[in-house]
């Protein structure tokens, strides 16, 4: 049976460039559709965070405003609530080993801005499955833990790599961008990506090699079928 290893960020908060914090945590969109997706073909899943923690969702995510309506709002919550055993207890993200799956899918929400970005247990995963081409998965603000992956030489594994990420332009719509300690556009170029974005809000995707990336919440189901078609 083919299986995906779905990576959600432990946060529950970003801290913001005042030392504030923004309640966050992953986007129930970007677990929601593309676990549906893959397990309507058949993948046995594995969720892990960093430390086994429960992962908490970022509850704006779950509003009709960020769903399209109520009606999808409510399809999303249920679908959540249908996987929360598995939730409850996810696999420690220390101990799991990438090669096992065929898959690794990191969705976003800004919490892995807080946590999945400074992850060396997440940067190594990262680049292991590069290495072994295993198929990767990237959506929204989860590119930023792209830039916790390292090799032994420092170097870093995504340079020249065509990706894209929640862009500069859809966090200044969403009202957060001059409160942000960085912006994952900005970090992701300044590290050497061959980053690209379409209109905001939108669906976009982009695919290189064997990493598969989406710029936003509307990219979700979009990315999780062009990976089982790469597959």
């Amino acid at each position: 049976m083919p299986s995906v290893l779905f990576v959600l960020t432990g946060a529950d908060h970003w801290t913001l460039n005042d030392g504030t914090t923004h309640p966050t945590g992953f986007w129930a969109e970007e677990l929601a559709a593309p676990h549906r997706v893959f397990t309507q073909a058949g993948f046995d899943i594995t969720v892990a965070t960093p430390g086994g923690v429960a992962p908490t969702v970022d509850t704006a995510s779950l509003a009709a405003e960020a769903n399209g309506g109520q009606e999808q709002a409510d399809a999303v919550a249920s679908y959540l609530a249908a996987i929360d055993e598995t939730l409850r207890i996810p696999a420690r993200l220390e101990d799991v080993v990438p090669t096992s799956y065929d898959v690794v899918f990191y969705p976003g929400g800004h919490g892995p801005m807080e946590d999945l970005a400074v992850s060396e247990a997440s940067g190594r995963l990262l680049t292991a499955a590069l290495d072994s081409g295993t198929h990767l998965g990237v959506l929204c603000h989860a590119p930023a833990a792209l830039l916790a992956a390292r090799r032994e030489d420092g170097s870093w594994p995504f340079t020249g790599y065509r990706l894209t990420g929640f862009s500069n332009m859809e966090e200044t719509q969403a009202g957060l961008a001059d409160k942000a300690p960085w912006l994952l556009e900005n970090r992701l170029v300044e590290l050497g990506a061959d980053y690209s974005a379409g209109d905001p809000w939108g669906p976009y995707t982009v695919h290189d090699r064997t990493l598969h990336t989406g710029q936003n919440p509307a990219s979700s189901e979009q990315l999780a079928r062009e990976i089982l078609a790469a597959l």
